[in-house]
């Protein structure tokens, strides 16, 4: 099956799908077709009676994921081209929620824009502790008003949550396990093994009832789908405009964006 991917690695460990975002070189940073074979890979994780939770993390030991590729976006005006003509991003969020298996985000480098709403949307996070988080949204001409913010606020809190978004500033391990946005840290070099411990942990247990467990806790948020769907309409339209374009030149040109100058309405 490895052989099927290119941007990701996909393997069965016992009684884990072990998932890698294999792009080191961009901070394991998606693209279109990134996205499209995460989704391939959760949906083979759903249907093989072997696997009974998901681990998901990034290749190499400085990144976890950093988000959309804005260099790509910088290149191309998108994130390059996938299956379906579509950039799924939202479909990914929404399998992570919905496969009935918990899912494990084994952090361990860099969850930094939407990679942190990757991690923030798996069931538990495991982080090594030379993990950091944080969101860059405002500052290269993005956003996620979906889960991304919603689900987050549910995580941490709305302060907290609001500082994340509208500062950018990046949080260690430490911090993160604090504000409850991680469940345990680790020391970098036991993170998997770490991870694959939860995975067994959880293993022993009934999978029907983390099935009834996992939909009955997604019940009181499933509600921010819609406001996902709405957000990832807006993003595509923003990102469109000269504002958001602004953004993702600056930080493919490593300037500071000069994003007044292109807004057009307060």
């Amino acid at each position: 099956m490895a052989q099927d991917y290119e941007d990701i690695t996909y393997e069965i460990d016992g009684p884990a799908a072990v998932i890698t975002m294999n792009r080191p070189q961009r901070y394991n940073a998606f693209r279109g077709r990134t996205v499209d074979e995460l989704i391939k890979a959760f949906r083979s994780a759903w249907a093989d009676d072997r696997v009974h939770a998901i681990i998901l993390t990034g290749a190499g030991d400085k990144a976890f994921c950093t988000g959309g590729d804005v260099k790509q976006r910088a290149e191309t005006g998108d994130y390059g081209p996938t299956e379906s003509g579509m950039f799924e991003i939202g479909y990914l969020h929404k399998l992570i929620r919905d496969i009935p298996k918990p899912v494990i985000a084994a952090v361990n480098g860099l969850a930094i824009g939407g990679g942190h709403v990757l991690h923030v949307l798996c069931d538990v996070s495991i982080a090594a502790d030379t993990a950091r988080f944080g969101q860059t949204g405002p500052k290269v001409g993005s956003f996620d008003a979906g889960f991304g913010t919603a689900y987050l606020a549910r995580v941490v809190g709305e302060k907290k949550a609001r500082e994340i978004w509208f500062w950018c500033r990046q949080y260690s391990a430490q911090e993160a396990e604090r504000m409850g946005l991680v469940n345990a840290v680790v020391p970098a070099a036991e993170l998997m093994d770490e991870a694959k411990r939860w995975a067994a942990e959880v293993a022993e247990k009934s999978p029907t009832a983390i099935r009834f467990l996992k939909q009955s806790f997604n019940a009181d948020t499933d509600h921010q789908a819609g406001l996902s769907n709405l957000a990832m309409s807006a993003l595509n339209l923003f990102t469109d405009s000269a504002e958001g374009r602004e953004g993702a030149a600056a930080f493919a040109e490593k300037r500071p964006p000069e994003f007044a100058k292109h807004v057009v309405s307060h």
